[in-house]
């Protein structure tokens, strides 16, 4: 039973489902024809056009707002929907418009009112971002290139009354899909803008000015209802990403403004405030304005990097370092002094020469907008300023001098050129440091009489040196012969002393001797005296004794003994029996001298 039950339930359900099925297989087929069903699926948007009605559109109108025939303002969401006959209605399916990320997408309006004459883009009005196309009408929305923009995301756009440009249909509507790209504004960069519509502006000025509250230029609308310019704007992008409309603004990327190190800013603002001078009364040649007015900033910009529009601002950079400035043929790294030469000057004496003069400047930070408010900037500074004073100074000068003046007094000359220069700078807020004089080219023709005369007076020189040379000579040779005799002049003289100490001696030694001889003289005298006397006495006795005859004798006797004299010959020679007696004496006396050898030898 259970199963006969569950078999006519399982009958009676596959017929339903098959009635369901047939049942929307009808409608799907005669639904359109007696219904006027219409299915719009989760992408797609109906576009409605009415085929007749008993109103029709105002002239200049395309897209219906009360039921007249044409293009309708409403459009069908994804559902199904009814009373959309055939014979009344033609729907037109689209797909949703897509931007994809990263891009914008423009929007060009077929119907609503007419641009004003003074803009070219359509205001920008409460729409659903052109998703409510009847809104968008019946608020005054405008015909043609539309303020607003599109960005990423998914939208149900109306394309009968909305043209939509993307990137990927971007050269269909004469456009690069470049442009459709978010702008990104690198860094170390600064977006320059240019407006393209807006009021003109004001007469005057060169940029218009800033506009508060639409966000970068992203809420165009809002720029407009500010009192927005058209053309130049004073206002920069810095570095970020924007949604911006390429039919309304345009984007110059370029360098942020450096001032390197040892260096100001000077800004010259052609836009801003109006003009306040500030430089004070004893300022008397330019004037100085605060920052962001019109005129010359009273304060420079230090060293670092700006954003600056350098389309509405001249920033003047001015060296807070010495400056060298060269009057010759070299040119320093500056070029500052690129269009500076030797000055040409003429002397007392009628030459003419040139002269080659470097000048060292400093210009104080806080001097600078004083310098450039005054000449306009550093190379007009020196063209119209240095230029003349250095140059006239010297020419003025060089007439009070001859030219050997300047050669042989440069450095008093230099002097008076860097006491003169620096009170003549003082008066345009500049500081000279130095004034240098290089080389002096005086004409040829003195320079040859002045080399000829120098030559003359250093061979003059030369033979001076030369004869003291030679003088010198001789008297080292002078010297020299002194020298090496002077030893024997000193043994000479030694010599002398030695011999007149000699002498002394001797005369001493004389004069003793002949005391001593006088005194032994005496002496032996007396003596004599004495022993003759004594020996007179003595003979007279003798003879008194012996008789005169036979003392006689015993005194010679006597005196034969103490003289040694012989009597006998050591060698008696006699020839006897015919023998030579010479032969005998000669044998003796060899005999004789060997005897006497011998003893002396054993004597020894």
């Amino acid at each position: 039973m259970l199963a006969i039950i569950t078999f006519v339930g399982a009958v009676e359900s596959s017929f339903f489902i098959a009635s369901a099925i047939t049942v929307c297989a009808l409608l799907f087929l005669v639904g359109p024809l007696v219904f006027g069903t219409v299915l719009i699926r989760e992408r797609q948007v109906g576009i409605v056009i009415k085929r007749f009605s008993g109103r029709s559109l105002k002239p200049g109108q395309l897209v219906a707002l009360s039921g007249e025939a044409g293009y309708q303002a409403d459009t069908l969401a994804p559902g199904l929907h009814f009373g959309f006959w055939r014979w009344q209605y033609r729907i037109i399916k689209v797909g949703v418009i897509m931007v994809p990320q990263g891009e914008i997408a423009l929007v060009v309006a077929a119907d609503g009112a007419a641009i004003p004459s003074e803009r070219i883009l359509g205001q920008v009005v409460d729409c659903d971002n052109f998703q409510d196309a009847r809104k968008f009408l019946v608020s005054g929305g405008e015909k043609g290139r539309q303020l607003g923009i599109l960005t990423a995301g998914t939208y149900r756009i109306n394309t009968a009354l909305f043209t939509v440009i993307a990137s990927y249909d971007a050269q269909q509507h004469g456009m690069q899909p470049e442009q459709l790209l978010l702008h990104h504004v690198l860094p170390d960069r600064v977006g320059i803008v240019t407006t393209l519509d807006g009021r003109p502006i004001e007469q005057g000025e060169i940029a218009g000015p800033l506009i508060p509250t639409h966000d970068n230029f992203q809420n165009a609308q809002a720029f407009l209802a500010g009192g927005g310019r058209r053309g130049l704007q004073e206002q920069i992008l810095l570095s970020g990403t924007w949604n911006l409309n390429p039919w309304f603004v345009q984007v110059e990327q370029v360098p942020m403004l450096e001032i390197p190190i040892g260096h100001v800013g000077v800004v010259i603002s052609f836009v801003g405030m109006a003009h306040e001078d500030v430089s004070g009364l004893e300022f008397k040649h330019g004037d100085l304005v605060n920052t962001g007015h019109k005129g010359v900033w009273v304060t420079p910009l230090y060293p670092g990097k700006h954003p600056v529009n350098t389309r509405i601002m001249k920033v003047e950079r001015v060296p807070t370092t010495n400056i060298v400035l060269n009057w010759a043929s070299r040119t320093e790294s500056h070029n500052y002094d690129a269009k500076l030469s030797s000055i040409t000057v003429r002397s007392r004496d009628g030459f003419g020469f040139n002269l080659d003069v470097a000048q060292i400047i400093h210009v104080g930070a806080l001097d600078a907008p004083k310098v450039i408010s005054r000449v306009g900037s550093m190379q007009n500074l020196v063209d119209h300023v240095l230029q003349p004073i250095v140059g006239n100074y010297f020419r003025n000068s060089a007439q009070h001098y001859t030219v050997l003046d300047f050669l042989s007094a440069r450095s008093e000359r230099q002097t008076e050129a860097a006491q003169h220069i620096r009170v003549a700078l003082a008066a345009y807020d500049v500081q000279a440091i130095d004034t240098l004089i290089g080389d002096i080219n005086p004409p040829a023709t003195l320079m040859e009489t002045q080399t000829e005369r120098k030559i003359a007076e250093e061979q003059r020189k030369t033979y001076e040196v030369q004869e003291a040379a030679q003088k010198q000579r001789q008297r080292l040779v002078r010297e020299t012969a002194v020298a090496d005799i002077q030893q024997q002049v000193v043994g000479a003289e030694q010599g002398v002393n030695i011999a007149e100490l000699q002498a002394g001696a001797h005369i001493k030694q004389a004069t003793g001797e002949a005391e001593a001889t006088r005194l032994r003289a005496l002496g032996e005298a007396e003596a004599i005296r004495a022993t003759g006397n004594a020996k007179a006495e003595a003979y007279r006795v003798g003879v008194e004794a012996i008789g005169a005859q036979g003392y006689t004798v015993m005194q010679l006797m006597q005196i034969v003994g103490e003289r040694n004299v012989r009597i006998v010959p050591d060698v008696s020679v006699t020839g006897t029996n015919g023998s030579s007696g010479l032969v005998d004496g000669l044998i003796g006396l060899m005999v004789r001298d060997q005897t006497t050898a011998k003893a002396a030898a054993k004597s020894s």
